[in-house]
């Protein structure tokens, strides 16, 4: 396996066709946030989905399609504040870390830490389930330098993105705006980078296979 930095052009084409699982859009947007030539990459697909649709046979809109559209975004205002708020007020002692995220997934973050909370995961490891999709798993992972995750492989594909700091594992060093993609042929451990704790945004559509005594753990109690 090579070291992987990008989804590609595939990925990106996709998103810009609104095709992609809404997960893998957070992904997405999170690391066009973090990146430059990722949002080119984006505008460039977006130009060419844009002059297909130029092309397409217009369709007669409602009457009062516009002003439905623009109560229902008005509506979406009011209540991503509140939840912003609410989120702002009972999150903890994660607050000030969540709110250095990048916009795309800094709500999103700071509202599942309110309806989820944070997991233990092991030593310096925390997982926050991000409920964005009923089809794949999303979390986001917050691993204190040095620590890491226990060595595993996976039912399906895993794509992580760094999101702060940086890990390393068997396959490459990944730093911010850089994605990691294994699938079920690989076996890794990945060891978050000594300096600042290492955020990363996880995405995977089977689970995780454990090694050794944790393994062992894993068939008896599922």
């Amino acid at each position: 396996m090579t070291q992987e930095h990008d989804l590609g052009e595939a990925f990106y084409s996709a998103y810009a066709a609104g095709t992609l699982d809404p997960a893998l859009q957070l992904l997405v947007e999170t690391q066009a946030a973090l990146r430059s030539e990722v949002r080119r990459e984006l505008a460039i697909a977006d130009s060419i989905g844009g002059h297909f649709l130029h092309n397409e046979t217009p369709v007669e809109m409602a009457p009062n399609a516009l002003s439905t559209v623009m109560n229902k975004l008005d509506a979406l205002e009011v209540a991503d504040a509140q939840k912003v708020r609410q989120a702002a007020a009972v999150a903890g002692q994660m607050v000030d870390e969540l709110i250095k995220l990048p916009d795309p997934l800094q709500e999103i973050a700071l509202q599942n830490s309110v309806d989820n909370g944070w997991k233990f995961g092991g030593k310096g490891l925390r997982i926050l389930p991000i409920n964005v999709s009923e089809d794949v798993t999303t979390e986001l992972l917050r691993i204190e330098p040095g620590c890491g995750a226990p060595r595993h492989t996976h039912a399906g594909s895993e794509y992580t993105l760094v999101v702060a700091g940086g890990f390393t594992d068997e396959y490459g060093s990944y730093g911010p705006g850089d994605i990691s993609i294994v699938g079920s042929e690989h076996t890794h451990k990945p060891v978050a980078d000594e300096g600042e704790v290492c955020f990363a945004l996880a995405v995977r559509d089977g689970d995780l296979k454990f090694e050794g005594l944790l393994g062992v753990i894993q068939k008896i109690f599922g």
